[in-house]
């Protein structure tokens, strides 16, 4: 079905719909998520995004499905072992989006090598026969091959292990395709302005399409706040003096050439000069460079890296590659805001699922999840609506999104227009990839296109906003926009790309 009839179709469902069973407020990684396991379970299912899908957080992460290292450090072991079965279930449900990744730690000392060994020979014992690969202490020259960017300042070996890496924001279109495949109705595009309330509950949610400026009513028998750093603008909706329950975190990274760090593998930093763990990892062709963990009090739509964690991430990049990246080597900084979880919200909040997300449920019925992030979206999804069903007195479902192989990653795009030729020289999507993502990914402006449907504005922002014009002729004759809407919508995806090109 094209692109314009597809939504008309689902603003059709939403008008037509005298009540949803669980309606999902958030179309980023949870929310997906979410949407998915209650459309699985044969509920009707509504999810609503303000933006784009992945608009925010869940298209900015470091790009990894991990067990998560640092925390063997901490002690956390239930964590990263429930993480290493969910990254072997995303392994499998989701091939190719998510694909294992070598990983080398160089190390500066016999004592070093040695820790880090027998950290890493845990994390295989954590993951038993989920496991990719076993690892392997490296010698001297088989870490400097490993790493051929390394710069060998009194590296005596490292250790290589494994985890996996994936696509963010392809992955969340795999997930939103997902949900529809099953019966869902997702629509982008389309804000909460208000709940529904009748004798102190919720009873579902009001909604505005941006496009149109129309309005509806959304009955509910459950509203799931998946909102990740908005989930207390969301909560405050229905109770304005609720206490937060997050305390958001910024996370920069850079894009540079491939050249800075050749091969297949990924590097980590366990220790940088300020404590923090800094990644090196290949990616679509460049190398990214990550991350940082700044406190922000504000939410902007569209963060950017402040200029001292771009000059950190340089610094501490220039003192392991052998060619350090200066900042004229970026060709792309990008920064998503983390949902991290504060102080617990007081007497109504349910019990804490894990130090990374908890569920809250309020007196109303509002059923907020906070904190998480990708590599346990579907364990969390599956609790989640667990509690949405039980809040909400639906028919019991068992959750079946174990073994639920995801949406094909990609479509068939030979036949389209445009199929052979390319969006710019330094860009390996094509024309045609931007009609099927308009046809069939949702996509609605440029900047969905060069910054989720394909990930140009992050790999390389400077061909980004010289393709934005190309982009928008295309979107525009797909969905017959007006010139003046066409203009806005490549001057609003020029002005993305420069900011991603620290201009």
């Amino acid at each position: 079905m094209p692109g314009p009839q597809q939504r008309a179709a689902a603003l059709d469902r939403l008008r037509a719909m005298p009540h949803w069973d669980v309606l999902v407020v958030g179309g980023g990684a949870s929310g997906l998520g979410c949407a998915v396991d209650a459309a699985a379970r044969g509920y009707r299912t509504l999810l609503v995004e303000r933006g784009d899908f992945a608009g925010g957080t869940s298209s900015r992460s470091t790009k990894l499905i991990h067990g998560g290292v640092r925390y063997l450090r901490q002690g956390d072991l239930a964590l990263v072992r429930r993480a290493l079965v969910e990254r072997a279930r995303l392994l499998a449900n989701a091939a190719p989006l998510v694909r294992p990744l070598p990983f080398v730690i160089p190390a500066h000392s016999r004592a070093d090598l040695l820790r880090f060994a027998a950290g890493l020979k845990l994390y295989d014992l954590l993951a038993g026969a989920r496991g990719v690969a076993p690892s392997a202490t490296l010698g001297h020259a088989q870490t400097l091959a490993a790493l051929p960017g390394l710069r060998d300042d009194g590296v005596v070996g490292g250790v290589r292990y494994w985890d996996a890496q994936f696509d963010d924001a392809r992955l969340a279109i795999a997930l939103m395709r997902s949900a529809v495949d099953l019966g869902a109705t997702c629509l982008n595009y389309c804000a909460v302005t208000g709940l529904l309330k009748s004798g102190g509950k919720v009873r579902g949610a009001c909604l505005r399409d941006a496009e149109s400026g129309e309005t509806f009513e959304a009955p509910a028998a459950v509203v799931v706040n998946a909102a990740g750093v908005y989930a207390d603008a969301v909560r405050r909706l229905d109770d304005a003096g609720a206490m937060p329950l997050l305390t958001p975190s910024q996370g920069a990274h850079l894009v540079v050439d491939a050249g800075f760090l050749p091969g297949d593998a990924a590097l980590l930093v366990p220790e940088t000069e300020d404590g923090r763990v800094l990644f090196a990892i290949p990616w679509l062709g460049k190398v990214l460079i990550g991350t940082t963990d700044t406190p922000r009090d504000d939410l902007p739509d569209d963060p950017l890296p402040f200029a001292d964690e771009v000059d950190f991430l340089l610094r501490a990049a220039g003192r392991v590659l052998a060619r350090p990246p200066t900042r004229a080597d970026v060709r792309s900084a990008f920064a998503g805001l983390r949902p991290l979880l504060g102080r617990p919200a007081g007497a109504t909040a349910t019990a804490a699922l894990s130090r990374e997300h908890i569920v809250h449920v309020a007196g109303s019925g509002l059923v907020t999840v906070a904190g998480g992030k990708w590599t346990t979206y579907r364990w969390m999804a599956e609790q989640v609506i667990d509690r949405a069903a039980a809040v909400a007195g639906l028919p019991p479902g068992a959750c079946v999104t174990h073994g639920l192989p995801l949406h094909a990653a990609a479509g068939d795009e030979a036949g389209l227009p445009g199929a052979d030729r390319r969006l710019h020289p330094a860009l390996p999507w094509s024309e045609a990839t931007v009609r099927f993502a308009v046809r069939h990914e949702a996509a609605r402006t440029v900047e969905d296109v060069l910054a989720r449907r394909t990930r140009a504005c992050f790999v390389d922002a400077f061909a980004a906003g010289e393709a934005a014009v190309r982009v928008g002729e295309i979107i525009a004759e797909e969905l017959s926009l007006s010139p003046s809407r066409q203009a806005a919508l490549v001057a609003a995806a020029c002005a993305q790309a420069a900011r991603c090109a620290l201009a």
